[in-house]
């Protein structure tokens, strides 16, 4: 029964080794993605909006947006590294995931305190008078 299960382990690690290369892509796609349209946003409200307090608060909003598909890419690095060390467990890379997943975890937390809170500021605030 061990060797057809180290054998079944050992014809699917291709297949998982495939699926943690695509999570890490996918990962990096999701952060460039919103990093472009943070960046397209940010342009077009520097170059189009006068008052410079409405400016300030789109890019707050802005800034909370590209935190989230940050955090969305962290937690998809997360889920590639918790599959890798399932495939490959040595104690080097179990200790190698606590601390990455550690580290992510903390910034996770912090990323999504500050979008939380600004998401409740921004709901707190007033609309902005349209002039005619």
């Amino acid at each position: 029964m061990h060797n057809l299960a180290d054998s079944l382990m050992t014809g699917a690690n291709p297949i998982f080794d495939f699926i943690v290369v695509c999570l890490n892509f996918l990962s990096i796609f999701v952060i460039v993605w919103g990093v472009l349209i943070a960046g397209i946003d940010f342009v077009r409200y520097e170059l189009t909006e006068k008052d410079r307090l409405v400016a300030a608060r789109e890019n707050n909003f802005i800034r909370n947006y590209l935190g989230s598909y940050v955090l969305l890419g962290l937690e998809i690095l997360i889920a590639a590294d918790i599959i890798e060390t399932i495939i490959h467990p040595t104690f080097e890379d179990i200790v190698r995931l606590a601390a990455v997943v550690i580290i992510r975890t903390v910034i996770s937390y912090f990323l999504n305190k500050e979008i939380e809170r600004a998401l409740q500021t921004t709901d707190h605030q007033p609309a902005k008078k349209k002039e005619n």
